[in-house]
């Protein structure tokens, strides 16, 4: 290891050689208050920037212990660290020459909060009452160059000048704003723990008295600031919580059951169900929707039109396809808005409800493959109480019908007339939600403002009226009995078995030419597999760039570890959030990576399962 002023030294000596010769300062650095280490150099001005990193000991940090002394809080100041770091090295870090030269950057950041490579606490783990801190920060640096040469002099100014300035006013705790931090630290704890207590009140969403819901735009996820009309729950609805750092709050708590969000055009049906579709994740204070929370198995579920299918069960929605089409073993690689919406429900189902001989397993986590207990075995006690609730969720299925297929969710009194059952392929979701719910657990969230029939099935009714919500659940029911829908049930006895994959090894194939592993991702949409491009613009709860990119990263890992061609889907899947939830999401890259963020279970199956390569067999 060499100090500050050698490393300053070297880039002066570098001034005006060939870009690549930067590669010779990759390595650490001590400074005076942390270790500046260079990963990875770029050989490109017009290339990704490099790969820094710095480690602040606890003693110059000095984190207070209480800010990161549970997961929550710790993933909480994880994120406020980053974010501070962005502002620093935006208002510092300027251009400096050709392409990317100048830039220094920490990952993309949104309105969540989530668990993030960026940053991590380093404890000092001592027996001293003043138990404090350290931080270890990894961001980007575009080396600056004038042309394809290099800009010594611009370069030193930057790692000796500019990096140590933004630590110092992003990295130690006597620069922060102290009640900001403690804030933005509490409203996560408070958040998690409301979403811990959902499942022993019967409840799958809540939404807080005084939530902003409306954002400023289709491209601007932050809140509406003009006529934003604040949330405020139905006397019949509210519930009340004790947090453990605001104290009482009280909002709208969404039972289990069907519910059904109505009102007219305009009036925040779609709005209502976007905050509760992004509540399985936690927001930053302000972002008004802090306290919007929902059961962490929540899935959203929509048409989509021309993904490709491969192997899904399709059967309890779809059968007697012209031709004699299988839809047990489902193939398509362009399927219509049915068929779609049924694979994208029988997928969640897949890795969140499982059923092994006689037992029916529940909770995404419910049942686990050896592998997964063995990696379980020593963790803490905090960690195992997690894994524990998780046992208890089921999945919950969010569905607009503005991006569902209409044939798929109804079919009314006088289409079965004109066209009789045995011509018609589709079993309408209609039949088949109150099943999902009796068989399975699986609650549903609907909104629905074009077929009153949904009224016969529903638990819960809710209007949204200018951004206000009503329970008109008993009106709803009166409307059922008085103008009856006739039609019949097309549902069967039970919704139907839900059958379980196994990837075929060879068709998920993460090279490209010379290179064993070439992933690739393209903001929030698609990612690039190899030779295959995954579009995931309809996978809605992918909420930040980072998850896509260690999803693309989980992916490779569970092709070159645990695709055997005998482990379900869903097993693989265990296997590697498992991996995650031990080791970290280090696990997936060979070198320290800043811009990972945590992803779910159910992204990660849907990357899976709409790479059109992908081949699979069913379990035996």
């Amino acid at each position: 290891m060499t100090d500050k002023q050698s490393l300053k030294q070297h880039l002066l000596q570098l001034d005006n050689r060939g870009y690549k010769a930067y590669k010779e300062i990759q390595g650490s650095y001590n400074f005076d208050e942390f270790t500046l280490i260079i990963d990875w150099v770029q050989g490109d001005p017009f290339a990704s920037p490099s790969k820094f990193r710095v480690k602040i000991p606890p003693n110059i940090a000095r984190i207070p212990c209480e800010l990161f002394q549970s997961r929550s809080r710790e993933i909480a100041l994880r994120d406020y660290l980053t974010r501070q770091f962005d502002k620093a090295a935006r208002h510092t870090s300027s251009k400096r020459g050709t392409g990317k030269s100048g830039t220094i950057a920490v990952t993309r950041l949104g309105q969540e909060v989530l668990e993030r490579t960026s940053a991590l606490i380093v404890s000092s783990n001592t027996s001293d009452s003043e138990d404090l801190g350290g931080v270890e920060m990894r961001f980007s640096v575009g080396l600056p160059a004038g042309g394809r040469s290099i800009l010594g002099r611009q370069a030193a100014e930057m790692l000796c000048e500019d990096i140590p300035r933004i630590v110092s006013l992003s990295l130690k705790y006597s620069s922060l704003n102290a009640a900001e931090c403690r804030r933005h630290v509490e409203t996560v704890e408070d958040a998690d723990w409301l979403r811990e207590q959902l499942a022993e009140k019967r409840l799958v969403a809540f939404v807080a008295d005084g939530s902003i819901l409306p954002r400023r735009s289709g491209v601007d996820n932050r809140p509406l600031l003009n006529d934003a009309v604040a949330f405020v729950s139905p006397p019949s609805l509210k519930v009340e919580f004790n947090c453990p750092n605001r104290g009482l709050i009280f909002g709208m708590g969404i039972p289990a059951g069907i519910t059904l969000i109505v009102g007219g055009g305009y009036h925040g049906k779609s709005t209502l169900l976007r905050a509760i579709e992004l509540g399985v994740y936690n927001r930053i204070p302000g972002d008004g929707r802090e306290f919007v929370v929902t059961n962490p198995a929540a899935v959203k579920i929509r048409a989509e039109d021309g993904r490709s299918v491969a192997g899904v069960d399709i059967s309890p929605f779809i059968n007697h396809l012209p031709q004699g089409r299988d839809t047990v073993q489902f193939y398509t690689e362009n399927a219509s808005g049915s068929t779609s919406q049924a694979a994208n429900i029988i997928e969640a189902l897949e890795v969140g409800i499982r059923k092994f001989g006689n037992e029916q397993c529940t909770g995404f986590n419910g049942c686990q493959s050896d592998g997964s207990r063995k990696k379980e075995e020593g963790k803490g006690n905090e960690e195992q109480e997690r894994r524990k609730k998780e046992q208890d969720l089921v999945p919950v299925l969010l569905v607009d019908e503005d991006t569902a297929a209409t044939n798929f969710m109804i079919r009314d009194r006088r289409m079965q007339e004109l066209i009789a059952k045995d011509k018609e392929p589709i079993t309408p979701f209609i039949d088949k939600v109150k099943q999902l719910y009796a068989d399975c657990g699986v609650s549903t969230i609907l909104v629905m403002g074009g077929s009153g029939d949904y009224f016969d099935v529903a638990d819960t009714v809710i209007s949204m009226d200018n951004f206000q919500a009503y329970n008109v659940t008993e009106k709803a029911k009166e409307i059922a009995n008085k103008y009856s829908a006739s039609r019949a049930a097309e549902g069967g006895e039970s919704f139907g078995e839900i059958t379980h994959r196994v990837p075929v090894p060879a068709s998920l194939d993460p090279s490209r030419g010379r290179r064993d592993v070439r992933v690739k991702v393209r903001d929030v949409d698609e990612l690039a597999f190899g030779n295959e491009e995954i579009d995931l613009g309809a996978v809605e709860q992918i909420a930040d760039s980072g998850q896509l990119r260690a999803i693309a990263a989980a992916m490779v890992c569970a092709k070159q570890q645990y695709m055997d061609g005998k482990r379900t889907l869903s097993e693989i899947i265990d296997l590697v959030m498992a991996d995650i939830e031990t080791e970290g999401m280090d696990i997936l890259s060979s070198f320290p990576e800043g811009d990972f963020a945590m992803f779910r279970r159910f992204e990660l199956a849907a990357a899976i399962n709409r790479l059109r390569s992908l081949s699979v067999v069913a379990k035996r």
